[in-house]
């Protein structure tokens, strides 16, 4: 990880997860060795840190002018923002907890409560539903498949079949079934010392005992093990991504906030299953049906992504008719994407109305039973309309989520005017010429 872009000044640091959500903001006296800081040994061994540093994908900086500046900035900006790990250490009493037990074939579970010399407790964590896909993904991937049941027995005290035999996890095979002696007690502990390197955030340890088994099993022609271990080095892996940096003015702090929290109001406005962290906005221009273009703008975090941009020419349409101009400029730029496997937007915008969705719909659900939500922005009252909703949805005029999607349509149709008096200009010289 390249630290020496810092610089070695007072500052501001705005640390970001992979949705670009600010998680953790801090202050230093030097940035460059306050930040290195978190990625070093030693600092792994507090626990905020522990937790924090494996979230973190990209840190924001801002240099200020002494330590006095850098203090009353960071307090600003996080009475302003409110970032997760910046709230909850003032008071983690509501966090959950991951949990493994004392025992000699322990469990793993989430927990708001600590019971000293029952379990070694990891956390707290910001939000519960992260932790349960955690432990849910990790049982899945067999990461570290400890048992999910509440039965009480050790290795001399162990419990009859008759007991466990409607078990569905047994019968699956989903679980290493120690209650009936399926795995052994220190091949099980093995698996719970990974679980807790796991949660200790020491992945380079893990991994290293991972890859030496992979290899053990790679020579003893076990492949089917092999593989199985692979899929849990990577799973792992993907965990300890690049931190990039960027250095940004206090001006582009509050930009940078607002788009966030437009984006999760976006969010929550139009029921999305997930923050529309990249939109793709289409828009149609012509003059009276005579050289009709489309466009299709892809804004990724609020903010334009001009190497996605694509432009359309309208060829099966004749004459003045946006809806299946529309239809058409959806159609391919979709069909690409699903032929060459490509990303899908998290949000269609159509610039329009109710006839412009409707045309975008009908494209899209001739390719795939399951397209991304889709919205439509009508210009004159700003009015938002969306398939699943009887009545348009109207934001205040200063809403975050308003703007984000006003500077998407806008863009698309600046993109899609430009092309088309291109096209025009063009049309009209060789006439000329004639």
């Amino acid at each position: 990880m390249r630290f020496n872009s810092l610089p070695q000044a007072p500052g501001v640091y705005l640390m970001r997860d992979s949705k670009g959500a600010i998680i953790y903001i801090g202050k230093a006296s030097n940035l460059r060795r306050r930040v290195s800081s978190y990625f070093k040994g030693r600092a792994q061994k507090d626990l905020k840190t522990a937790i924090l540093v494996p979230r973190i994908r990209h840190i924001d900086y801002i240099a200020c002018a002494s330590e006095r500046e850098a203090l009353i900035l960071e307090q600003k900006l996080i009475r302003r923002d409110k970032p997760m790990f910046n709230i909850m250490w003032r008071d983690d009493k509501s966090f959950p907890f991951v949990a493994i037990t004392k025992e000699d074939f322990p469990r793993i579970y989430m927990t708001r409560q600590r019971k000293k010399g029952v379990a070694s407790y990891y956390g707290p964590y910001p939000n519960a539903s992260d932790v349960k896909s955690l432990l849910r993904w990790a049982w899945k991937a067999k990461i570290f498949p400890l048992r999910p049941c509440r039965y009480e027995f050790d290795v001399k005290h162990p419990i009859p079949y008759s007991k466990v035999r409607s078990c569905l996890y047994l019968h699956t095979g989903e679980c290493t079934a120690p209650c009936v002696g399926k795995i052994s007690p220190q091949r099980y502990q093995k698996i719970s010392r990974k679980a807790r390197l796991f949660f200790e955030g020491k992945h380079e340890t893990l991994l290293k005992e991972l890859n030496a088994e992979m290899a053990r099993a790679s020579r003893r022609m076990r492949f089917e093990e092999a593989a199985r271990i692979r899929d849990r080095i990577r799973g792992i892996s993907r965990m300890n991504e690049l931190v990039t940096f960027k250095e940004m003015s206090p001006e582009e702090v509050v930009g940078r906030v607002e788009t966030s929290r437009g984006l999760t109001q976006l969010m929550q406005t139009l029921k999305l299953p997930r923050p529309p962290l990249r939109i793709e906005a289409f828009d149609i221009s012509h003059v009276q049906g005579v050289e009709t273009v489309a466009s299709m703008v892809s804004f990724l975090r609020g903010l334009p992504d001009k190497s996605n941009y694509r432009k359309f020419i309208i060829r099966d349409v004749v004459g003045v008719d946006d809806f299946s101009s529309m239809r058409e400029a959806v159609g391919r730029r979709y069909k690409r994407v699903a032929m060459e496997r490509g990303r899908w937007p998290d949000l269609i915008l159509i610039d329009g109305g109710k006839g412009q969705l409707s045309a975008a719909l009908e494209a899209l659900d001739s390719i795939t039973d399951k397209p991304p939500p889709v919205a439509a922005l009508a210009k004159e009252e700003e009015l938002i309309f969306m398939s699943d909703r009887s009545d348009p949805i109207r934001l205040p005029k200063d809403s975050p989520a308003l703007h984000i999607i006003q500077r998407a349509r806008d863009e698309a149709h600046r993109f899609a005017v430009t092309f088309h008096r291109k096209r025009r200009g063009k049309r009209m010289l060789e006439k000329a010429h004639r």
